[in-house]
């Protein structure tokens, strides 16, 4: 069985095809927290696709979600999010 990174990293690549594509699991940073207690994890995800292209921040974060949408019920408690186009990656 993958774990979630594993599995956050294949379902974004396979439906965003990115350009760059970072994910880091936080979720130590948060021990103690009501979230942290059930095993739910706290991700950051720093993503560039021209699948963004022509999209709003809102929409960029509504695609992901609805990506990871059983993940984000469950196994993610907290997504830190960065939805870029691959022009707006900072060099």
């Amino acid at each position: 069985m993958p774990s979630l990174l594993e599995l956050v990293r294949r379902k974004l690549e396979a439906a965003l095809a990115p350009t760059f594509l970072e994910i880091e699991d936080e979720s130590a940073l948060h021990a103690g927290h009501a979230g942290a207690r059930g095993g739910a994890g706290h991700l950051r995800v720093v993503v560039a696709s021209g699948k963004f292209e022509g999209l709003s921040h809102l929409d960029r974060h509504r695609l992901v979600y609805d990506i990871l949408r059983e993940e984000m019920r469950g196994k993610i408690h907290a997504l830190a999010l960065q939805a870029l186009g691959p022009d707006e990656m900072r060099r």
